[in-house]
């Protein structure tokens, strides 16, 4: 039987060494309107990094995660909100409407696009308003339908 070639080795070696230093896929559930053809527009507009996080590999569509662990997980394709007297913010030309009720982890959902994005944030690790305006130029691909009619420009 042959040995192995030194390079071959070394080659499978590194693979493996490769591998075992990445970042575990995030799994998540694609949302209802998931496969909605203006999400795969935001999808191709995502930034590599938010707030310093790396973007890591889901294992549903229109999806996204950053950080290792997971600071900021975006889903495409959630049910717009209706009018609501939570709380309104609009970052980067996109209005949102945020949820602190688990705070320090955020679930803010963007208002007046359809299909709407929904980000669930760690403010222990990141910076809600830096991750909505890095998401901006992405999320700008929906079509505004409606805006918010009193906003504030930060989160608390």
């Amino acid at each position: 039987m042959p040995r192995p070639r030194p390079a071959v080795a070394l080659l499978a070696v590194l693979a493996a060494l490769t591998l075992a230093g990445c970042s575990a896929t995030v799994s998540m559930q694609p949302a209802d309107q998931a496969n909605d053809p203006l999400c795969a527009e935001v999808m191709v507009r995502l930034p590599g990094a938010l707030d310093a996080q790396p973007r890591r590999w889901t294992d549903a569509q229109s999806t996204a995660a950053w950080g290792d662990p997971s600071a900021v997980l975006l889903s495409c394709g959630v049910e717009s909100p209706g009018p609501t007297e939570a709380q309104c913010i609009t970052v980067a030309g996109v209005d949102w409407i945020v949820d602190d009720a688990a705070a320090p982890r955020y679930r803010i959902t963007s208002y007046g696009r359809t299909p709407a994005v929904e980000v669930l944030t760690d403010n222990e690790l990141v910076s809600p308003t830096t991750v909505l305006d890095g998401l901006g130029t992405a999320v700008q691909q929906l079509p505004r339908e409606r805006q918010c009619t009193s906003t504030s420009s930060v989160l608390p």
